[in-house]
């Protein structure tokens, strides 16, 4: 008798009520399309720009953005931040910056005789890690530590960064003289490498007209509070997901460390290393973030499809040989899910 009551609510458990799941999650996500009409009052186009950012945000997770100059990455960052209220600060990476400019240091008052904490930028809710790779090995290296430990030591100290926090860092394809290239496995520490590219022609001619006209250039509102966003990272959590599509994930990541074993042997001498099991956990989570956004409490093949290429893009090594052949990381990833089996 206590045998069968004891096994009813495990099996109740594993399988969760989606019906009930599905309404908290459609109640929960409402936020998302006021959050993306406020931002299209200020971004035209880069869709795919604001929605990454909203699934990082989502997720806890930092971004690494591509792109040349001139594509409103600052203005998807700052318009992101007056929608959701929070603070936000932009650094400029440059060769000369200290790791002091970007965490803080201590400052000695001689009135007091004693020394006191000044913060360094680090300590806002949304950073822009502009041309990240501008800056020497240091600088990267406290930012990366402040991105993964969510705290910064000033001193004998430590001191937590405030919550929600997001950093996006970007990177000039163009420009690569005179920068430090992130290192493999600090570059592993951002949850998504987005590329993003030019405009249509539709939407830069309504970029045009938006930066000519006498009409103010309209400002987003405050749509969302804080607290929304950590209570809906919660609630991201509880998105429910199968084994079979859990399955799939680990397919796909395998895929890239031992191609072979998923009849995948021309890209064998292609890839010089796979994506680590931190890429399975963003891929897990930025999935649950996208069937979310979608008001979905379950997640579906299509939404690891969906956020697969930039989870993987910086975590696939190419070799040599790839090179030698115009090979990207993009072509690996179109064949790897193109052919690993999907639940």
């Amino acid at each position: 008798m206590n045998e069968t009551n004891m096994s009813g609510p495990a099996t109740m458990s594993s399988a969760p009520d989606i019906q009930a799941l599905n309404e908290k999650i459609r109640h929960e996500s409402a936020f998302v399309e006021l959050l993306n009409l406020e931002m299209e009052k200020v971004i035209i186009g880069q869709k795919d720009m604001v929605s990454k950012l909203l699934l990082a945000l989502l997720s806890n997770g930092h971004i690494l953005l591509e792109g040349v100059p001139g594509l409103a990455k600052t203005l998807a960052i700052t318009a992101l931040s007056r929608c959701i209220n929070v603070d936000f600060s932009r650094i400029q990476f440059t060769p000369d910056l200290l790791p002091a400019d970007l965490v803080g240091t201590m400052i000695y008052n001689q009135k007091n005789e004693e020394f006191h904490v000044k913060k360094g930028p680090i300590f806002s809710n949304f950073i822009l890690a502009d041309e990240i790779n501008r800056a020497p090995a240091k600088v990267q290296s406290a930012l990366l530590e402040a991105m993964q430990e969510r705290q910064v030591t000033i001193g004998p100290d430590t001191h937590e960064l405030p919550e929600p926090f997001l950093v996006l860092a970007t990177q000039n394809p163009i420009e690569q003289e005179g920068t430090y290239p992130l290192p493999e496995a600090q570059v592993d520490r951002f949850m998504m490498k987005v590329v993003i590219g030019y405009p249509k022609k539709d939407e830069e001619k309504r970029i045009i007209r938006s930066n000519i006209s006498a009409t103010p250039y309209p400002k987003p509102n405050k749509v969302v509070e804080p607290d929304q966003i950590l209570r809906a990272r919660h609630t991201v959590r509880e998105v429910y997901m199968d084994e079979k599509i859990e399955q799939y994930i680990v397919d796909i990541v395998f895929a890239t460390r031992d191609p072979e074993t998923y009849g995948l042997s021309e890209l064998k001498d292609m890839i010089s290393y796979g994506g680590s099991p931190r890429a399975s956990i963003s891929m897990a989570l930025a999935a649950k973030a996208y069937a979310f956004t979608q008001h979905r409490g379950f997640v579906i093949p299509e939404d690891i499809r969906a956020v697969a290429p930039d989870i993987l893009r910086h975590r696939i090594g190419l070799s040599y040989e790839a090179e030698a052949e115009n090979i990207t990381t993009q072509d690996i990833i179109n064949e790897l899910l193109n052919r690993v089996e999907v639940p």
